[in-house]
């Protein structure tokens, strides 16, 4: 995204405070959590709306094959997000790809709570992954034009922002999860468009008053003579995969390592454009060398935490005991977890990090942390490998689902903050959108993962963890192995 400096001084919104904050603060924090809300607690029935039979409200797909589709629609999400930042920057500016994208976002859990079948979910999940998409790269623009580039607030505004993510994630799937457990998978998809309506009126009503002339701007406008072209190619690409798709010559199963390769791809093209680059410095070039190490890093945790969704997702469905005192959860609720813990433990983080100042870890050794962490978490299963139903107490989910999260606060704040760091001064939006291409092939690669995991194999299933354990802590030592080349390739910051 272009830097910018913000209208906001100028504008009325600024002149009014939401705990100090400018107001305008306040109506995207609602949007985000609706929005959160929304697609969270939608992924959280996904995998067993797929994969349910017919008679239990579900489309009766192949688990594998629904798996798949899961880490496949992921891992398109985070595509979506490098493709809202070009609609944002070359199109319609960033407020109005918000607001449109959120529209989107609820007309794709309208059509999932009310279109029967695959057409449903085919639709329904392509207009919440590109709306989705949209409104987690503008969102953050808008927010960032609600303050001068030096103004403290900043750092604060953002932090009180991605509260907003964890709350959504965390009520999310814990209300769908009791309304399918109540009344089926469309009510749950309905609720989630209630939710999406709640924050798009509520954005809606507060836009002019407090959103202003934030996020207006095109920084980098798209010529009209070039808009044929580039919709006539985006129209060839999404007719050809239909067609593939319908013909049955691209199978379902092979869309996560399609998303995967496509966001592989990108990556290796954005950073050859980098490295061939003049406008970029040994310097620089440097830097870069040291990072690729750290996106290897950051595919593979992402392959296991977001198989929270996938593998942890049927795991919780066929293997846990979820009663809760004199409650029992759905599989769905188990989800909740995770943001909880963000909740409860990124603070703690963050302090930490502040008050170890110069003498905390690298960035290499967190990112090696956070693989080991997420390894060890996966032992946990073993003793429970072949065991029948409600075999596994639901501590023992808890207790994976904390390590995850301890993960993920080691390697995820810490590698937006370096995506940024590490950018080229001529490439800095582009550099962050290599970080977006990591998070979705890990995302498409837990597709992956969960149509390989067979519940009902023993052997199959403590291979299935000793491996993924195996070579995920073998990663994160040799990430911390090379900590000091990597310091030294990043040449001023650890």
């Amino acid at each position: 995204m272009t830097t910018r400096t913000s209208p906001g001084a100028d504008t009325p919104h600024a002149e009014r405070k939401f705990f100090g904050q400018p107001w305008g603060l306040a109506n995207l924090f609602g949007i985000e959590l609706w929005e959160r809300f929304s697609f969270y607690g939608m992924q959280a029935l996904l995998a067993f709306y797929m994969y349910y039979a017919t008679t239990d409200g579900g489309l009766g797909i192949d688990q594998s094959v629904a798996l798949s589709l899961v880490g496949a629609y992921g891992g398109f999400v985070y595509m979506m997000a490098l493709v809202a930042s070009f609609v944002g920057d070359r199109l319609l500016g960033a407020e109005r790809t918000l607001y449109y994208s959120a529209i989107l976002v609820m007309v794709g859990h309208i059509v999932l709570a009310l279109v029967p079948g695959a057409a449903g979910l085919a639709i329904g999940l392509v207009c919440v992954g590109i709306g989705s998409g949209g409104v987690k790269t503008a969102s953050q623009v808008v927010l960032g034009d609600l303050y001068d580039r030096e103004d403290p607030r900043r750092d604060a505004g953002f932090s009180i922002f991605y509260m907003a993510v964890n709350i959504g994630g965390l009520l999310g799937p814990m209300i769908t999860g009791w309304v399918w457990g109540m009344a089926g998978f469309h009510w749950g998809f309905g609720l989630a468009a209630i939710g999406m309506a709640i924050g798009l009126i509520q954005y809606t009503l507060m836009r002019k008053s407090t959103i202003g002339a934030a996020g207006s701007e095109v920084p980098n406008p798209l010529p009209r003579s070039e808009w044929a072209k580039w919709g006539l190619g985006a129209a060839a690409i999404t007719a050809l995969l239909v067609g593939l798709l319908v013909s049955g010559l691209l199978p379902l199963d092979w869309l996560s390592w399609l998303v995967f390769a496509v966001a592989l791809v990108a990556t290796v093209v954005l950073l050859r454009e980098m490295f061939a680059s003049d406008q970029v410095s040994e310097g620089e070039k440097s830097r870069l060398t040291g990072y690729i190490p750290l996106l290897v890093g950051s595919v593979a945790f992402f392959a296991i935490f977001q198989s929270q969704f996938t593998v942890v997702a049927v795991y919780s469905d066929q293997r846990a005991d979820l009663s809760l005192f004199n409650w029992t959860l759905t599989p769905a609720q188990v989800q909740s977890f995770n943001p909880l813990f963000i909740i409860i433990f990124a603070p703690v983080f963050a302090a930490a990090w502040t008050k170890l100042g110069e003498r905390q870890w690298s960035s290499a050794t967190k990112f090696g942390v956070a693989n080991i962490i997420i390894g060890v978490s996966l032992f946990i299963f073993l003793p429970y490998v072949g065991k029948g139903p409600q075999s596994t107490p639901l501590l023992v989910l808890v207790l994976v689902l904390f390590l995850f999260t301890m993960g993920e606060l080691f390697l995820s704040p810490v590698g937006n903050s370096l995506a940024t760091r590490v950018a080229p001064n001529a490439f800095k939006s582009r550099l962050f959108a290599v970080w977006l291409m990591s998070v979705s092939m890990g995302t498409a690669l837990s597709g992956v993962l969960g149509s390989l995991y067979n519940p009902d194999d023993p052997s199959a299933e403590r291979t299935f963890f000793i491996t993924l354990s195996a070579v995920t802590i073998a990663l994160g030592i040799c990430l911390i192995a090379i900590r000091r080349w990597v310091v030294r390739k990043f040449v001023d910051f650890r």
